[in-house]
């Protein structure tokens, strides 16, 4: 089996069978919109002690940007947050075409092919924006 069917698989497998969706309380919520392609996603972070606890995501759209979001979730729960940035970062350069020579990406590396199509990139970041927004709503809210 090639890479790309494998990686293929396991987008399909996120989108069909989405991890860490519905919904959380007392957490920061985000909704979004890709007014380009109709995706949307509500994702809420549930942060303690600067640890992301807990993550979860509704939404609709492509296979892309809904497997995107169930990986993403995977990815960060457990993670601090300036680790879930940081990831982010790594996430957004890998989909962009940049060379990524940290291994921490895992499975996200499936999602490297959008790269090569520039319409889809914005599906694929979706739910990172989110975090993003998240991750900074709570500093706002959190400050000392």
């Amino acid at each position: 089996m090639q890479l790309s069917e494998l990686y293929r698989q396991v987008i399909m497998d996120h989108y069909q069978n989405p991890r860490n969706q519905g919904q959380l309380t007392d957490a920061v919520s985000v909704d979004l919109r890709n007014p380009s392609c109709g995706d949307e996603i509500t994702l809420q972070m549930l942060i303690e002690d600067g640890v992301v606890k807990d993550v979860r995501f509704k939404g609709s759209g492509c296979s892309i940007s809904m497997a995107s979001a169930s990986m993403m979730t995977e990815a960060v729960k457990g993670l601090t947050v300036d680790e879930a940035l940081k990831l982010g970062e790594q996430f957004r350069a890998m989909i962009r075409g940049e060379e990524v020579t940290d291994d921490e990406l895992g499975d996200l590396e499936a999602l490297q092919g959008v790269s090569q199509f520039p319409a889809r990139v914005k599906c694929a970041t979706l739910a990172w924006q989110a975090l993003d927004r998240a991750a900074h709503s709570q500093d706002e809210t959190h400050t000392d």
